[in-house]
């Protein structure tokens, strides 16, 4: 599942916005701001000479107006600055709830249902796999590793431009073995509980009713599907990644992989609608974006709204 973000790198972008604006700021408040207040007493002063001499010959002009607009039109900050200063402290308070707190996405396909449906829109915590530095997204400070059963945001290993979201199935050392559209982990069969069929369809389908089963993944109970009509996986679709060589074993219907350091076995939900690490590989732990943890709205159907699962 691809969670492209508008424009881009939204976060590069963001971060070049705060520098841009946070400079303009500064160089306001440190220079600009002096410059204009010193250009504003020069032209008092002259004005203040000008109304004495008008009084010493007789006149009383009332000059607390024009002397009041005289300053405040020399004080006043060119547009530009202006509106620098405005969106300045908007754009670092985005950045860093964004960078370092929770990012919002928006789930655009379907290789997560029944967990998440197309159009959730979702909040990810950015801390709890630890603290990176935005842009670069290099951990700095570490704080939780991810565990298995938990619904994770990364990048793309094939296209770090793109952001992904699945399950963690393995964590680093794990042996995943997949068979007959089961799941074994460590030697240990992972246990499935059939659910009423789910109804629900794909991108290139029309709704139709799909096996559904709870699957119990090492003490975290969540909701998959499966095609009756669709293969364990398409082997020809397999990508030459990193490590396949070493830590894999593919047969034309089952796959046995070990978990490198460092490293995480994510698949979607919707297992066989899903192009997820049996295909293309492991995610490294410098891939992270950070946990799935809420859906606060979908347009199309407001009881979405709750905890991911």
């Amino acid at each position: 599942m691809t969670m492209q973000v508008i424009l881009g790198n939204f976060a590069l972008i963001l971060f070049v916005l705060m520098v841009i604006t946070g400079v303009i700021w500064c160089l306001d408040v440190f220079v600009l701001a002096k410059q204009r207040r010193a250009a504003a007493d020069r032209a008092l002063a002259e004005f203040d000479a000008r109304a004495a001499k008008l009084t010493a010959d007789g006149y009383q002009p009332d000059n607390q107006a024009s002397r009041a607009a005289l300053e405040a039109s020399i004080l006043r900050q060119p547009t530009w600055v202006e509106y620098s200063g405005s969106f300045f402290p908007v754009i670092a308070l985005v950045f860093v709830l964004r960078s370092f707190l929770y990012e919002p996405f928006k789930i655009p396909s379907s290789s997560m249902v029944p967990t998440l449906e197309v159009g959730d829109l979702i909040l990810v915590n950015k801390f709890t796999y630890g603290i990176r530095l935005p842009v670069l997204n290099k951990k700095i400070i570490q704080i939780n590793d991810p565990q298995r059963g938990d619904v994770m945001v990364f990048k793309y290993p094939v296209d770090m431009t793109q952001d992904y979201i699945k399950r963690v199935i393995g964590v680093p050392g794990d042996k995943i073995t997949y068979k007959d559209k089961r799941l074994t982990v460590n030697g240990v069969a992972v246990q499935y509980t059939p659910l009423p069929d789910y109804l629900g369809g794909d991108e290139q389908e029309l709704l139709r009713y799909n096996k559904q089963y709870q699957e119990a993944l090492t003490g975290v109970t969540h909701r998959i599907l499966n095609f009756e009509n669709r293969a364990n996986f398409d082997p020809a679709q397999v990508m030459q990644f990193p490590m396949k060589e070493q830590a894999c074993n593919y047969t034309y219907d089952s796959f046995t992989c070990v978990v490198p350091a460092g490293h995480y076995f994510m698949m979607g939900d919707n297992r066989d609608n899903s192009t997820d690490s049996r295909y293309w590989g492991f995610v490294p732990d410098k891939n992270i974006v950070g946990k799935a943890f809420f859906v606060w709205m979908n347009l199309s159907n407001l009881k979405r709204i709750g905890s991911i699962k």
